[in-house]
């Protein structure tokens, strides 16, 4: 049975039920053993011709290419594996960390017109949301009893969190809708450099418009999950209701938030794979699952790796911006200097919003980038991804253009 369904562009990979053996080279024609004199002449002692002007007694140099080994042991004359393919921003073979991220950043660099209009556009507008949810609809904190029980405590944390999530809610809307149009868009562009072909921001909506009703549903699937095996993990400490109970609670919460990392790790590659294989939710679930399974620890090293340096980029960009607003308001930073809560005003939310903007449209490529090529990097491990792109793109495997095909850039 097939069940590794094709990226949509390059075609189908082989399925996990096809024979891959490869037949072996035919047999000669004509298998007579040949008829040899039993009287031979001695073995000649062959030498290269030496070169010009050069003494009976001058060394000789090898002749090139047989037996004098190049770096790694390779023969000088073009005997070593011929470099992969490359129409695109990524060699058609195993890629290396680096080569995950210097592809996306390659593909933000290339089709910078498409990938920043759409990440700067998606970046104003949940910004935008934002600044309003900040300003007029998050609640004065809660202050919470000291000489409360753990019982009233954690009662206390519950409500101030839903106060929380619901003056929170409009915005999270506005991020998620936002999130979703950018992961759509940026995948398409991504999975078109990965052949070297051009792409335009019409050309890459038109590809994932019919997608975006799917991705919605496993973009509000996956926190749903997450949320329904964190409560199940505190939910037992809060029934107790004890000091016994928050610390229930605690390591229930603890054990809970490791399954949901797990989960999120298992599930990365979902959405390029319902994205480029054009499949459901489900499907693309037990695809990311499989691809995943036996490369755990090194998707999850990547995806660590990935966050670390999105999260240093945003830093970096924001962090004068973050200057010149408390700079610039001077009764926020009165208000953390007394301790009191800081109330944020217009000229504190708009120059932060501009460096959120601003790291917002830088990193939403990378990560987008990062995950469709990872996603590409395990089907090329694991399903040979890498000879569909090849003949997609129009190359052979050492990288030459195949007869019949035109440029691989279209």
């Amino acid at each position: 049975m097939n069940d590794t369904p094709g990226w949509a562009s390059p075609g189908s990979a082989p399925s996990d039920g096809q024979d891959a053996t490869v037949p072996g080279p035919a047999a000669p024609a004509d298998d007579t053993a040949s008829k040899w004199s039993a009287s031979q002449p001695p073995a000649g002692q062959w030498s290269p011709p030496s070169p010009p002007g050069a003494g009976p007694g001058a060394p000789r140099r090898p002749a090139p290419g047989w037996g004098n080994a190049g770096p790694g042991g390779a023969p000088g004359g073009g005997w070593g594996k011929p470099p992969a393919a490359k129409p695109g921003v990524i060699p058609l073979r195993p890629l290396s960390v680096g080569e995950i991220l210097d592809g996306a950043v390659s593909t933000m660099r290339t089709h910078w017109r498409t990938v920043l209009s759409v990440s700067l556009v998606v970046a104003v507008i949940s910004q935008i949301g934002e600044i309003l949810v900040q300003r007029y609809l998050v609640p004065e904190p809660t202050t919470i009893d000291q000489d409360a029980s753990a019982s009233e405590v954690l009662r206390q944390t519950a409500e101030s969190t839903q106060s929380n999530l619901l003056a929170e809610a409009p915005s999270l809307v506005i991020t998620l809708i936002g999130t979703i149009f950018v992961t759509a868009v940026l995948t398409m562009v991504v999975s078109r450099s990965v052949l070297g072909r051009p792409v335009t921001l019409a050309d890459a909506w038109n590809e994932a418009r019919p997608r975006l009703l799917q991705l919605l549903g496993l973009t509000l699937l996956l926190p749903f999950a997450s949320v329904v095996v964190l409560t199940i993990g505190i939910l037992p400490g809060l029934l107790v209701g004890s000091a016994g109970g928050a610390v229930l609670a605690f390591l229930g919460g603890m054990a809970a938030l490791l399954v949901i990392i797990w989960l999120m790790v298992r599930f990365t590659l979902a959405s390029p794979a319902l994205m480029l294989e054009r499949q459901g939710v489900l499907t693309a679930l037990r695809r990311s699952a499989k691809l995943v399974s036996g490369s755990w620890w090194r998707v999850f090293g990547i995806q660590v790796l990935t966050f670390v340096l999105v999260m240093f980029v945003t830093l970096v960009i924001a962090l004068p911006f973050s200057v010149l607003a408390m700079t610039a308001d001077g009764s926020f930073l009165d208000s953390l200097l007394s301790g009191d809560t800081p109330d944020f005003s217009w000229p504190f939310l708009i120059i932060t919003g501009i460096g959120s903007v601003i790291a917002l449209t830088v990193t939403y490529p990378i990560s987008a980038g990062v995950s469709v090529l990872l996603y590409v990097d395990q089907r090329i491990r694991r399903e040979a991804l890498d000879l569909e792109l090849a003949r997609a793109a129009g190359v052979s495997g050492d990288g030459t253009q195949q007869p019949g095909h035109g440029s691989p850039r279209g």
